[in-house]
Protein backbone atom coordinates (compact mmCIF):
# COMPACT_ATOMS: atom_id res chain seq x y z
CA UNK A 1 0.00 0.00 0.00
CA UNK A 2 1.37 3.47 -0.91
CA UNK A 3 -0.70 5.92 0.18
CA UNK A 4 -2.31 8.06 2.76
CA UNK A 5 -4.88 5.41 3.97
CA UNK A 6 -4.53 3.53 6.93
CA UNK A 7 -6.32 0.80 8.06
CA UNK A 8 -8.16 0.94 10.95
CA UNK A 9 -8.39 -2.73 11.76
CA UNK A 10 -6.35 -5.49 9.57
CA UNK A 11 -7.09 -8.70 10.48
CA UNK A 12 -6.73 -12.01 9.63
CA UNK A 13 -5.58 -12.43 5.89
CA UNK A 14 -4.43 -9.04 5.69
CA UNK A 15 -2.43 -9.10 8.49
CA UNK A 16 -0.76 -12.21 7.74
CA UNK A 17 0.00 -10.79 3.96
CA UNK A 18 1.31 -7.86 5.51
CA UNK A 19 3.56 -9.17 7.59
CA UNK A 20 5.01 -11.68 5.54
CA UNK A 21 5.52 -9.00 3.01
CA UNK A 22 7.90 -6.96 5.87
CA UNK A 23 9.60 -10.22 6.75
CA UNK A 24 10.36 -10.73 2.24
CA UNK A 25 11.40 -6.58 2.58
CA UNK A 26 13.76 -7.18 5.64
CA UNK A 27 15.19 -10.50 5.53
CA UNK A 28 16.20 -10.45 1.87
CA UNK A 29 17.55 -6.61 2.15
CA UNK A 30 21.05 -6.30 1.19
CA UNK A 31 23.22 -5.75 4.38
CA UNK A 32 24.64 -2.30 3.41
CA UNK A 33 21.47 -0.87 4.29
CA UNK A 34 21.02 -2.07 7.65
CA UNK A 35 24.85 -2.06 8.53
CA UNK A 36 25.87 -1.42 11.88
CA UNK A 37 28.36 1.08 13.10
CA UNK A 38 28.55 3.97 15.62
CA UNK A 39 27.93 7.08 13.29
CA UNK A 40 26.86 10.51 13.76
CA UNK A 41 23.72 9.62 11.63
CA UNK A 42 23.02 6.98 14.31
CA UNK A 43 24.33 8.40 17.53
CA UNK A 44 21.93 11.11 16.18
CA UNK A 45 18.77 9.38 16.19
CA UNK A 46 19.30 7.47 19.70
CA UNK A 47 20.13 10.88 21.06
CA UNK A 48 16.94 12.70 20.45
CA UNK A 49 14.81 9.47 21.39
CA UNK A 50 16.26 9.76 24.41
CA UNK A 51 16.27 13.43 25.01
CA UNK A 52 12.24 13.68 23.80
CA UNK A 53 11.56 10.13 25.57
CA UNK A 54 13.01 11.91 28.94
CA UNK A 55 14.94 8.03 29.08
CA UNK A 56 17.40 7.95 32.33
CA UNK A 57 20.03 5.35 32.01
CA UNK A 58 18.94 2.20 33.48
CA UNK A 59 15.27 2.35 32.95
CA UNK A 60 14.27 -0.54 31.28
CA UNK A 61 13.07 0.43 27.25
CA UNK A 62 10.88 -1.62 25.34
CA UNK A 63 12.15 -1.48 21.27
CA UNK A 64 10.18 -2.40 18.93
CA UNK A 65 11.19 -2.71 15.42
CA UNK A 66 14.56 -3.36 16.39
CA UNK A 67 15.94 -5.16 13.76
CA UNK A 68 20.13 -5.92 13.37
CA UNK A 69 20.22 -3.57 16.38
CA UNK A 70 20.97 -0.17 15.00
CA UNK A 71 19.18 1.42 17.92
CA UNK A 72 19.86 -1.15 20.94
CA UNK A 73 23.34 -1.67 20.47
CA UNK A 74 23.97 2.14 21.39
CA UNK A 75 20.97 2.00 24.22
CA UNK A 76 22.99 -0.74 25.47
CA UNK A 77 25.93 1.68 25.65
CA UNK A 78 24.22 4.26 27.25
CA UNK A 79 23.10 2.22 30.42
CA UNK A 80 19.68 1.29 29.10
CA UNK A 81 17.96 -2.15 29.87
CA UNK A 82 16.69 -3.09 26.72
CA UNK A 83 13.93 -5.79 25.30
CA UNK A 84 14.37 -5.85 21.66
CA UNK A 85 11.05 -6.49 19.91
CA UNK A 86 10.84 -7.25 16.04
CA UNK A 87 9.21 -9.33 13.58
CA UNK A 88 11.59 -11.09 12.07
CA UNK A 89 13.40 -13.88 14.25
CA UNK A 90 16.28 -13.56 11.51
CA UNK A 91 17.42 -10.54 12.04
CA UNK A 92 16.74 -10.92 16.08
CA UNK A 93 19.25 -13.82 15.88
CA UNK A 94 22.08 -11.17 13.88
CA UNK A 95 21.46 -8.46 16.93
CA UNK A 96 21.92 -10.90 19.70
CA UNK A 97 25.12 -12.33 17.73
CA UNK A 98 26.01 -8.42 17.18
CA UNK A 99 25.23 -7.65 21.04
CA UNK A 100 28.24 -6.80 23.52
CA UNK A 101 26.33 -8.49 26.14
CA UNK A 102 22.88 -10.77 25.96
CA UNK A 103 20.41 -8.50 25.30
CA UNK A 104 16.94 -10.53 25.52
CA UNK A 105 14.70 -10.56 21.99
CA UNK A 106 11.01 -10.91 21.38
CA UNK A 107 10.36 -11.94 17.77
CA UNK A 108 6.18 -11.09 17.31
CA UNK A 109 3.78 -9.00 16.17
CA UNK A 110 3.60 -5.48 18.14
CA UNK A 111 0.12 -6.10 18.49
CA UNK A 112 0.99 -9.09 20.45
CA UNK A 113 3.13 -7.71 22.62
CA UNK A 114 1.23 -8.15 25.95
CA UNK A 115 1.47 -11.78 25.72
CA UNK A 116 5.16 -12.17 25.10
CA UNK A 117 6.54 -9.92 28.50
CA UNK A 118 5.59 -10.23 32.32
CA UNK A 119 6.36 -6.44 33.16
CA UNK A 120 5.55 -3.01 32.12
CA UNK A 121 8.51 -1.11 30.84
CA UNK A 122 9.76 2.34 31.76
CA UNK A 123 9.68 3.61 27.96
CA UNK A 124 8.96 2.19 24.71
CA UNK A 125 11.31 3.78 21.62
CA UNK A 126 11.45 3.20 18.09
CA UNK A 127 13.69 3.87 14.82
CA UNK A 128 12.09 3.86 11.59
CA UNK A 129 9.38 1.75 11.87
CA UNK A 130 5.99 2.91 12.42
CA UNK A 131 5.99 4.14 8.37
CA UNK A 132 6.02 -0.04 7.79
CA UNK A 133 3.30 -0.77 9.86
CA UNK A 134 -0.82 -0.06 9.05
CA UNK A 135 -2.58 0.18 12.20
CA UNK A 136 -1.14 2.67 14.14
CA UNK A 137 -4.21 2.72 17.13
CA UNK A 138 -4.26 -0.79 17.55
CA UNK A 139 -0.04 -0.48 17.78
CA UNK A 140 -0.42 2.45 20.37
CA UNK A 141 -2.75 0.59 22.68
CA UNK A 142 -0.67 -2.44 22.62
CA UNK A 143 2.43 -0.21 23.72
CA UNK A 144 0.29 1.66 25.86
CA UNK A 145 -0.47 -1.88 27.88
CA UNK A 146 3.08 -2.45 28.49
CA UNK A 147 4.16 0.35 30.03
CA UNK A 148 4.21 1.67 33.65
CA UNK A 149 1.85 4.80 34.18
CA UNK A 150 3.36 8.29 33.23
CA UNK A 151 5.62 6.88 30.97
CA UNK A 152 6.68 8.11 27.36
CA UNK A 153 7.00 6.49 23.94
CA UNK A 154 9.82 7.55 21.42
CA UNK A 155 9.50 7.10 17.83
CA UNK A 156 12.21 8.92 15.07
CA UNK A 157 10.44 8.74 12.08
CA UNK A 158 10.64 9.90 8.48
CA UNK A 159 8.68 13.53 7.96
CA UNK A 160 6.40 12.77 5.41
CA UNK A 161 6.85 16.12 3.47
CA UNK A 162 10.54 15.47 2.59
CA UNK A 163 11.11 14.73 -0.76
CA UNK A 164 14.36 12.81 -0.42
CA UNK A 165 12.59 9.90 0.96
CA UNK A 166 10.75 9.23 -2.12
CA UNK A 167 13.83 9.66 -4.19
CA UNK A 168 15.66 7.25 -2.29
CA UNK A 169 12.95 5.10 -2.19
CA UNK A 170 13.07 4.88 -6.19
CA UNK A 171 16.48 4.94 -6.68
CA UNK A 172 17.76 2.58 -3.73
CA UNK A 173 18.39 -1.26 -5.04
CA UNK A 174 16.39 -3.36 -2.84
CA UNK A 175 13.92 -0.27 -1.12
CA UNK A 176 10.12 -0.89 -2.31
CA UNK A 177 7.09 1.63 -1.81
CA UNK A 178 5.43 -1.88 -0.75
CA UNK A 179 7.88 -1.98 2.05
CA UNK A 180 7.53 1.34 3.41
CA UNK A 181 3.37 1.63 2.71
CA UNK A 182 2.51 4.66 5.38
CA UNK A 183 5.56 6.72 4.67
CA UNK A 184 3.00 9.64 3.68
CA UNK A 185 1.09 8.87 6.81
CA UNK A 186 3.91 10.36 8.76
CA UNK A 187 2.13 13.90 9.52
CA UNK A 188 1.19 15.28 12.38
CA UNK A 189 -2.03 15.46 11.50
CA UNK A 190 -2.27 11.59 11.04
CA UNK A 191 -0.14 10.19 14.16
CA UNK A 192 -0.63 12.59 17.15
CA UNK A 193 -5.24 12.07 16.86
CA UNK A 194 -4.17 8.48 17.13
CA UNK A 195 -2.05 8.30 19.56
CA UNK A 196 -4.52 10.37 21.69
CA UNK A 197 -7.17 7.83 20.91
CA UNK A 198 -5.19 5.18 22.15
CA UNK A 199 -4.71 6.62 25.28
CA UNK A 200 -1.66 8.89 25.24
CA UNK A 201 -1.05 12.40 26.42
CA UNK A 202 1.05 14.73 25.68
CA UNK A 203 1.58 14.24 22.02
CA UNK A 204 4.15 16.07 20.20
CA UNK A 205 6.26 15.81 17.08
CA UNK A 206 9.78 16.70 17.06
CA UNK A 207 11.08 17.41 13.75
CA UNK A 208 15.51 17.68 13.61
CA UNK A 209 17.93 16.70 11.25
CA UNK A 210 18.39 17.37 7.17
CA UNK A 211 21.02 15.37 5.80
CA UNK A 212 20.96 11.22 4.94
CA UNK A 213 23.87 9.47 6.45
CA UNK A 214 25.48 9.63 2.85
CA UNK A 215 26.35 13.28 4.08
CA UNK A 216 25.63 13.19 8.09
CA UNK A 217 28.53 10.93 8.15
CA UNK A 218 31.08 13.10 5.58
CA UNK A 219 33.69 15.36 7.85
CA UNK A 220 31.61 18.16 8.87
CA UNK A 221 28.52 16.85 8.27
CA UNK A 222 27.34 17.00 11.76
CA UNK A 223 28.46 20.65 12.27
CA UNK A 224 26.90 21.86 8.82
CA UNK A 225 23.77 20.45 9.38
CA UNK A 226 23.22 22.06 12.68
CA UNK A 227 24.66 25.19 11.26
CA UNK A 228 21.51 24.33 9.10
CA UNK A 229 19.14 23.83 12.22
CA UNK A 230 20.04 26.89 13.70
CA UNK A 231 18.76 29.14 11.10
CA UNK A 232 15.25 29.25 11.07
CA UNK A 233 14.74 30.87 7.85
CA UNK A 234 15.67 27.68 6.10
CA UNK A 235 12.59 26.68 3.97
CA UNK A 236 13.10 23.34 3.54
CA UNK A 237 11.53 20.61 5.84
CA UNK A 238 13.40 18.62 8.23
CA UNK A 239 13.84 15.38 7.33
CA UNK A 240 13.58 13.60 11.09
CA UNK A 241 10.95 13.52 13.71
CA UNK A 242 9.96 12.18 16.64
CA UNK A 243 6.48 11.17 17.57
CA UNK A 244 6.52 11.13 21.28
CA UNK A 245 3.42 10.99 24.08
CA UNK A 246 3.18 9.25 27.57
CA UNK A 247 0.79 7.06 29.34
CA UNK A 248 -1.65 8.64 32.14
CA UNK A 249 -0.23 9.04 35.84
Amino acid sequence: MHGTHVRSNPQGGAREAHNRVQREYFDTVERSRLALGDTPYIRRHVDEAIAIGQFVPGATLLEIGAGLGKGTIPLIARGFEVTANDLSPVLLARLRAAAPRPVHTIACDILDIAGHVDRRFDGVVGFFVLHHLLDFEATFRALVRVLQPGCRVAFCEPVAWNPLYYVQIALTPGMRFSGEPSLTSMRQGVMLPLMRQAGLEDVASHPYGYFPPVLKNTPGGDRVERWLERRRWIPFPHAFQVFTGRTPA
